[in-house]
């Protein structure tokens, strides 16, 4: 399995945030501008706190195992290549997720006079905080299950 690259994740951020400060500003031209749900930096926040648990939850197992106690519980590696599967695809989703809000929280600063308007900003910037505390632990998680290198053949090899 491929590793996240930060590149990636900033350029989904970028090319996210770019588009959504546009199409705000387009549709508050038009109408209304949709709101942020209040429920976007919670279940942000929940993710990435479900993620960080179970990086720890694997760590301390697979710390366990290598000092091998006796009371060490195995990881099964399918559950553990489904935990990074998770992990991956949440920290791709929370990027542009946070891209999305990052730029209508953008659009929204040029009018912080209006209460209601405030308040979507601040909605917006707890968004972004919990999609990159997502990507934070998604990454940590990613750490953790990754396997250790293979040795190189010809320096395993004893020479002749």
């Amino acid at each position: 399995m491929k590793q996240l690259r930060i590149r990636t994740l900033v350029g989904l951020f970028a090319v996210a945030g770019v588009l959504s400060w546009a199409g705000a500003r387009l549709w508050d031209s038009l109408g209304t501008l949709p709101k942020v749900p209040l429920a976007a930096p919670i279940v942000l926040a929940v993710i990435a706190v479900v993620l960080l648990a179970t990086a720890l939850s694997l760590r301390s197992r697979l710390r366990a195992q290598r000092e091998r106690r006796p009371e060490a519980k195995g990881v099964d590696p399918m559950m553990a290549a489904r935990a990074l599967v998770f992990g991956q695809a949440s920290a791709l989703v929370a990027a542009l997720v946070a891209g999305m809000y990052g730029g209508t929280g953008v659009f929204l600063l040029e009018s912080l006079d209006v209460p209601a308007h405030r308040d979507q900003a601040i909605y917006a910037g707890l968004s972004v905080l919990t999609g990159i505390g997502v990507v934070a632990a998604a990454i940590f998680l990613e750490r953790i299950c990754k396997l250790p290198e293979d040795e190189d053949p010809e320096e395993a090899a004893p020479a002749a």
